[in-house]
């Protein structure tokens, strides 16, 4: 019956890409090259023959932003450590085949770094000048520091000051890297994870906030030529101001509102976090940012706390009606400009997102649309959640969800690129 049921789906929907391309990249990247001529060396750029520093419990089978957000930590705690930041594919399922079921679809189940982002994340350059060296995939890690005599140097997080706030732990292990100098190092996170949820959902991490945002990792991140072709694809239904506007980088979408409005497991999982007292992302906290999360005025009664959590985590077609208002009349208010139009980045049903943009366009808005109205090819389709993304960092105001990595992630990526913080709000 098993296989029946695969076949139908691949007459259905056909079998993912690849991305063989996006590997062929990858394998070219300069410092893949291990005899480099020292004419085609940018040596402001390049250091030859770096130490390398690989995580081998990197998350996998975990969501992009769970897995976006550790690794940019990463490779920031390699950036300060002065050395070369190993990256790995993005990886759904360690299935020997090249894709895996979920939810009755096939997904691919490995794609590469890559195809979601570039920068010095994924083996992008340095700034101008900068003597950092650059990261290098796994696939290159293996073949230089592989084999049966290889050993690379392992320092253990046994002993890492895991409680303490995010500056205090990196410079923890920025001491423990200076000092190591073999050529292949490996962080053995098997005691603990190097970097966990509870440093990413609370506040503690927020003394990295202006390093991580000034640093390379940040300032020169990116999203990959597949997503920006896929925002590019898309310009009729985001309708930039002008057509540079939805090329460059630094340009915004002006009068356009993203918003995040999570669905799916956040049904079950907006109630749990009601019981469990959880308060927004650790970043989604930090105090120059205009929305503020206070549960304290409910905890003697369940019923009403829940209800606050589920407006800001699952809120109502009514309650973002009402939130989507409040942040156009106050924008306008503050004399920050005119919004007009909403993007809708989501994983609700289609149907729904139909009466929300009925909805929304009663109560005045020119134009509402969302993750479903995308025009999208195969390789966009299985990054469409870094589509989302890049354009919700691009809207003139990103209304948030303060529980979610993605949201998360957006606002970071904003703050970096030097957006007004006035124009990042949450639910």
């Amino acid at each position: 019956m098993t296989p029946v049921f695969v076949l139908l789906i691949l007459l259905c929907q056909g079998i993912p890409p690849t991305y063989d391309d996006v590997r062929s990249f990858e394998r070219r990247l300069t410092q893949h090259s291990l005899t480099i001529p020292p004419s085609t060396v940018d040596k402001t750029q390049l250091v030859h023959h770096p130490r390398y520093l690989r995580f081998p419990g990197h998350l996998w089978g975990h969501g992009l932003n769970n897995v976006l957000q550790e690794a940019l930590l990463m490779s920031y705690l390699a950036y300060v450590s002065n050395v070369s930041f190993v990256f790995e594919d993005y990886t759904w399922t360690r299935t020997p085949l090249p894709w895996s079921m979920y939810g009755f679809a096939l997904r691919p189940a490995r794609i590469p770094l890559n195809a979601i982002i570039s920068g010095p994340t994924a083996g992008g350059p340095m700034p101008h000048g900068s003597q950092a060296p650059l990261a290098v995939s796994a696939e290159f890690y293996e073949k230089t520091c592989g084999g049966p005599e290889a050993k690379p140097y392992v320092i253990s997080s046994a002993f890492a000051p895991n409680e303490e706030d995010g500056s205090t732990i990196i410079e923890w292990w920025t001491q423990r890297l200076t000092s190591v100098q073999e050529r292949c190092i490996e962080i053995d996170s098997t005691p603990h994870d190097l970097f966990d949820r509870f440093l990413f959902g609370g506040p503690r991490i927020l003394s990295l906030w202006d390093s991580l945002i000034s640093s390379p990792i940040l300032s020169e991140f990116t999203w990959s030529p597949i997503v920006q072709s896929a925002v590019a694809r898309n310009f009729a239904l985001l309708r930039p101001d002008t057509i540079n506007d939805i090329y460059a980088a630094s340009s915004s979408l002006h009068g356009l509102v993203a918003v995040h409005l999570r669905r799916g497991d956040y049904k079950r999982h907006c109630p749990n976090l009601a019981k469990w007292g959880a308060k927004y992302m650790g970043f989604n906290q930090h105090p120059s940012l205009l929305d503020r999360f206070d549960p304290s005025p409910y905890e003697d009664d369940s019923v009403q706390k829940e209800e606050y959590y589920l407006a800001h985590c699952l809120p109502t077609i009514e309650q973002l009606i009402s939130v989507l208002r409040t942040v156009r009349r106050e924008y306008r208010t503050q004399g920050a400009g005119s919004l007009k139009r909403v993007y809708v980045l989501s994983n609700e049903r289609a149907w729904a997102l139909g009466e929300l943009k009925n909805a929304l366009k009663d109560d005045g808005w020119e134009d509402v649309v969302s993750t479903v109205d995308l025009h999208l090819d195969a390789e966009q389709h299985h990054v469409s959640m870094a589509v989302d993304m890049a354009i919700a960092e691009r809207a003139e105001v990103f209304i948030g969800n303060g529980f979610s990595s993605l949201s998360s992630n957006v606002v970071l990526l904003r703050m970096a690129k030097g957006m007004d913080v006035r124009s990042n709000r949450f639910l």
